[in-house]
């Protein structure tokens, strides 16, 4: 621009400076150029922009033509300042150019860093840095000088634009460019077909100008965006494990906005206008990421970065755009200066927001137009802070209850070792609760009795109670099955296994999820199969202890004595086999917990829960690969061949359904011929009952029974492995039988049999109840005594010859006033902790029996 007023804008702590070269006045002798700077602040009272101070730089300008390159603000590296810089260009005769680098001071001063002459014109790729420096592009060369040198430098490397300059850490000032791609001699022409950078015929490359050095950019970008990408912006960069991490946006020609996370694009978000050419970034109240992506045609618009990158906001005619905080709030806002013909003053005409509580704008007389607008964007900023504080207390929340679960985490593991040794027989120390930083909940008492829940090593439990420890993979599940020898079994109730890792990993409990199984299998009837966690609801969280084996036989009348023992001995437990394979190779430990029962002069005693080590298997990928765990039945002849761990196996990750068929006027042998033909099944040679499916598809595996209780009713019960075998088995079946043939789903137990339990459940738990209370004889029951009789017991007299005189009035007082204190004593008796906590686990069983028993008949 020829003489003639220009302005230049700058955002600098908040203020917005403005730069305007003044025109010469005509005549004069001696023509100056002076350079005025205005410093203007944002007025939350008037809502507008008021000047702060100037200040003004002389230049001689005989024979030049004078013009503002550029203006930014850069470190000044004698004190490490932050200070605007302003480039100027001074054109003299000859084509020579000079350009000074003035700084402005917060007295409004100016001084002049350096100058340079150069025999061309800078119009390419000008960047201003920390120094200060300037530095350019011509003739696809990098050219740079700083304050120190004042010396023009050029780097040896050939670009064709430059994207971004700024500070990496360990770094210093870096500039990334595009440049054409080329190989060093290092490089053979094998890597040139499969190089990225050879198929694009372009790539990037960083240069570091203190060190010097070209740097590795796969960290930025790859070489594909090469060709596209016109500007970037780098938000974030550190060193972590001596890896350089880097997080930019890069806008493109094809008018898309990309976020590159250390070298991949992460994001990408389509611009609303064409040919961006520069992107910023601001970082608003709510800690929300804003990019401000600038377009040739003077439109603007703002990308959110949440879940995903998304235009959260634009805007047209827009002269500049700058970021900083305006109204002084702690955070970043933007402010738009639109182009106004009819007014010169740029700052007229302007927008403050940061898309979201606050939003100011020019053209509104907030003070008498719109009275309430302030107090409401007060009230909007007052009631963001009180939601950011609860915001702050709900994170320390957060983090009081991470840190108790670590503690309690820590807890548990130390529990699994404890549990671990104690199998192994090996000694474990527990650390005290005062040193865990734990209160004991019970009073701590020399003769605690035994609490239900604890379990201990069985020291009378004979050397060989184990025949066999066997494991089966069926699909997904490990079943680990446990065969007990008969005089061990018999003594014991409420059987379980669990399965316990030997290998000692510090974030995981060795204590691994399974579910337990008592498959009583007999050849006539193998229906039963209790299942701790389907008989019991499942709201409950403790376990039912089934004291003996007369509940099994009140629970299921009918079918215990059909029960074959083999079958009674094996208890099976079923957990998820991918969660173990995750460790290639593992070794697990078997524990059998039960109630060992004292029997003594032909009547049961109070039984001891006991924990024994049943022994160990090893588990391996490279087993199950072989099939060597594989369940195996097989048709030979007419029979399905398999071995009895193999069907308790099938058994156990089955689902169970047994339904009632009756047929009022025709006979049922078409199931039979169903099972036999259509659904391919064959009897097993140990319980010939039970037959296996071999039709293909779905209900492969499927086992089926089938009890005529005469030629009209029958029951038939499968074992499938999901609902859909299921359903298919069932439209089968539904186009064998006859129309009349009525099909009901039969529940474990009878209304019958279950109501009367309940009764018992529930007199039991009254029982209880009474027996918790009122058992226990306090000291004051039985001290009170007469008073005009030491060591005399109150004797019961009769009421009516006690008021024949005053003398008995005066005894019956005493009577009533003894007998109102025992009762006040009665009821403020005290329990220790221990004796307390017996009492609640004798009500808790008895209440979840009862509430089991109702569970189950709401299910039938």
């Amino acid at each position: 621009m020829l003489l003639d007023e220009q302005e230049q804008f700058l955002s600098y702590n908040g203020e917005v400076l403005v730069f305007q070269l003044s025109k010469p006045l005509e005549g004069e002798a001696d023509k100056t150029m002076n350079l005025c700077v205005r410093r203007m602040v944002f007025n939350r009272d008037t809502k507008l922009f008021v000047q702060k101070s100037s200040g003004l730089f002389s230049m001689r300008a005989s024979h030049s033509k004078i013009q503002i390159i550029c203006c930014s603000c850069a470190t000044d590296s004698r004190t490490g300042i932050i200070l605007p810089c302003i480039l100027i260009k001074k054109k003299k005769r000859n084509n020579v150019v000079k350009y000074l680098l003035l700084l402005l001071h917060s007295s409004n001063q100016f001084e002049q860093s350096f100058h340079f002459k150069l025999d061309y014109e800078l119009k390419e790729d000008i960047r201003l840095f920390t120094g200060p420096s300037v530095l350019w592009r011509h003739a696809n060369e990098l050219f740079y000088i700083s304050s120190d040198t004042c010396t023009v430098l050029s780097a040896p490397v050939q670009l064709s634009s430059v994207v971004w300059t700024g500070e990496i850490e360990n770094e210093g000032t870096v500039v990334l460019g595009i440049r054409t791609a080329w190989l060093s001699e290092t490089e053979d022409e094998g890597e040139l077909s499969t190089s990225d950078r050879a198929i694009w015929g372009s790539e990037f490359f960083g240069y570091a100008v203190a060190a010097q050095k070209m740097l590795t950019v796969t960290c930025f970008m790859p070489h594909a965006y090469s060709r596209v990408v016109s500007s970037v912006c780098v938000c974030k960069n550190g060193i972590l494990k001596k890896q350089l991490r880097i997080s930019l946006v890069a806008v493109t020609h094809k008018n898309q906005l990309i976020w590159f996370q250390d070298g991949l694009p992460n994001g990408v978000c389509e611009l609303p206008y064409e040919k961006p050419c520069s992107v910023k970034t601001a970082v608003t109240s709510n800690n929300d990421l804003l990019f401000i992506v600038s377009f040739a045609s003077g439109n603007i618009c703002a990308v959110q970065r949440r879940d995903t990158l998304q235009v959260a906001s634009k805007w047209q005619k827009v002269k500049s755009v700058l970021v900083d905080d305006f109204i002084g709030s702690g955070s970043e806002q933007l402010l738009l200066l639109f182009q106004d013909d009819s007014n010169t003053d740029l700052l007229s005409t302007f927008e403050i927001t940061d898309l979201g509580e606050v939003s100011y704008a020019s053209g509104i007389n907030y003070k008498h137009d719109v009275p309430a607008t302030e107090g409401l964007q007060e009230n909007g900023l007052l009631t963001v802070k009180a939601l950011e504080t609860r915001l702050q207390a709900g994170y320390t929340s957060v983090r009081e209850l991470q840190q108790h679960l670590e503690l309690k985490k820590k807890v548990i593991l130390e529990s699994c070792r404890a549990l671990i040794d104690l199998v192994e027989e090996r000694t474990h120390i527990l650390p005290t609760a005062k040193e865990e930083g734990l209160v004991s909940l019970w009073d701590d008492v020399e003769n605690r009795p035994h609490s239900l829940s604890e379990e201990t090593l069985a020291s009378n439990v004979p050397e060989h109670f184990v025949e066999k420890l066997w494991q089966r993979v069926v699909g997904d599940s490990l079943v680990v099955g446990v065969k007990l020898t008969e005089s061990f079994y018999l003594s014991l109730s409420d059987v379980s296994l669990s399965l316990v890792m030997d290998q000692d990993f510090p974030s995981i409990s060795p204590i691994i999820e399974c579910r337990n199984k008592i498959i009583k299998l007999n050849k006539a009837f193998p229906a039963l199969t209790v299942s701790l966690c389907q008989i019991e609801p499942p709201q409950k969280k403790m376990k039912l202890d089934l004291h003996s084996k007369n509940a099994l036989k009140e629970e299921f009348p009918e079918r215990c004595s059909k029960v074959h023992r083999d079958g009674a001995k094996t208890v099976i437990a079923v957990t998820s086999l991918s969660p173990l394979l995750a460790f290639h190779r593992v070794c697990c430990v078997v524990l059998l917990h039960a109630k060992m029962q004292k029997h003594q002069n032909g009547s049961l005693q109070e039984s001891k829960r006991i924990a024994v080590l049943c022994g160990k298997f090893f588990l391996s990928l490279e087993d199950i690969s072989d099939g060597k765990y594989s369940v195996k039945l097989l048709r030979d002849n007419s029979y399905c061949t398999g071995s009895m761990e193999d069907i308790f196996a099938v058994l156990a990750v089955s689902l169970r359904f047994s339904f009632q068929i009756m047929s009022s006027n025709c006979t049922l042998t078409p199931v039979n011929s169903w099972l036999l033909r259509e659904m391919e099944c064959t009897p097993f040679k140990e319980c010939r009952d039970n037959r296996f499916c071999h039709k293909a598809g779905n209900v492969c595996g499927t086992i089926f029974n089938w009890t005529l209780k005469n030629p009209f009713e029958g029951v038939l019960t499968l074992f499938c492995r999901n609902l859909t075998a299921l359903f298919q088995c069932l439209h089968s079946l539904t186009r064998v039988l006859p129309p009349s043939c009525d099909v009901k789903l039969l529940r474990s137990g009878s209304k019958g049999v279950l109501t009367e339990q309940l009764a018992l459940a529930l007199e039991k738990e009254m029982l209880t109840l009474r027996s918790s209370f009122f058992s226990k004889k306090t000291k004051a029951e039985n001290s009170l005594t007469w008073a005009n009789e030491p060591g005399k017991k109150i004797e019961d007299v009769p009421v009516a010859s006690l008021l024949d005189s005053e003398e008995g009035v005066q005894q019956f007082r005493k009577k009533l006033q003894n007998e109102r204190e025992e009762s006040v004593l009665s009821m403020n008796q005290t329990m220790n902790g221990a004796l307390y906590q017996e009492v609640a686990l004798k009500i808790a069983e008895a209440q979840l029996s009862s509430d089991m028993i109702v569970w189950r008949l709401s299910k039938s």
